[in-house]
């Protein structure tokens, strides 16, 4: 059984990830599996399960009362290419972790830092919004990484900042992707009996912070321009990212 302390420190983890992730769209599950990892807090796998079912809280409880922001083609097109790549992901972790622990590590590390680059690139928006084509490809480089670290957001972050769309829309367009893609690796996961009662409990007490801080970035966003809110997901994710690689080599 877990540790009071251990569960402490996610919880405050947790609860940071929930608030970036409601303010800018994205985030959650590179802050918890990055840190939570770096701290050797739980394992990958175990962090995985719980990563999926309080993103899927966060987007439910975010995307309530702004359904018509929602641009449910583009939805649809990276769920086409997301959902059959899951498993492969799983798959991926499963072997990994079992004898690759170090390699493991330093692949969710140079994915984290990676993310951070890509979200400080600030790309100018397209003329047109990008094919049906590239939506699936991108889904299912999500997919991929959904099922190997419960972070589908690195390849759809950068396409959807891309595109000729209102902010809103496309924060709330990725933490819908979120939503699916964690429900959909939660389902998976269950019907391999990969999750645990303790997974399920663990779980279970993070939703209550997990709600809280998804109202409080909803209701209270922090007084920071766009610009500001990147470079802080920047340092942080760079931060979590390094010490990963660092720690492993």
């Amino acid at each position: 059984m877990f540790e009071l302390n251990t569960l402490l420190i996610f919880l405050a983890i947790t609860a940071c990830a929930t608030y970036v992730q409601t303010v800018t769209g994205f985030a959650l599950g590179m802050i918890v599996m990055g840190s939570v990892t770096a701290l050797d807090l739980v394992p990958i796998t175990f962090s995985s399960v719980v990563v999926s079912i309080i993103t899927f809280v966060n987007g439910v409880v975010a995307v309530k009362g702004n359904i018509q922001a929602l641009d449910f083609k583009r939805i649809g097109l990276v769920c086409l290419g997301l959902m059959p790549t899951i498993p492969v992901g799983l798959w991926l972790l499963e072997y990994m972790s079992s004898g690759f622990n170090s390699q493991l590590q330093i692949l969710l590390g140079a994915t984290i830092v990676i993310a951070g680059l890509l979200i400080m690139l600030k790309p100018e928006p397209l003329p047109r919004l990008s094919s049906g084509l590239t939506f699936s490809i991108s889904g299912a480089a999500g997919g991929l990484m959904a099922g190997l670290f419960s972070m589908t957001g690195p390849p759809l972050i950068y396409l959807f900042y891309r595109q000729p769309l209102e902010i809103q829309t496309i924060r709330l367009c990725l933490v819908t992707v979120f939503l699916l893609s964690h429900a959909s690796r939660t389902v998976v996961v269950g019907a391999q009996s990969g999750l645990t009662a303790e997974m399920l409990i663990f779980s279970a007490l993070c939703i209550p912070a997990t709600i809280l801080f998804t109202w409080l970035g909803k209701h209270y966003p922090p007084p920071l321009n766009s610009n500001n809110m990147r470079r802080f997901a920047f340092g942080l994710l760079m931060l979590i990212g390094v010490s990963l690689i660092l720690k492993n080599l």
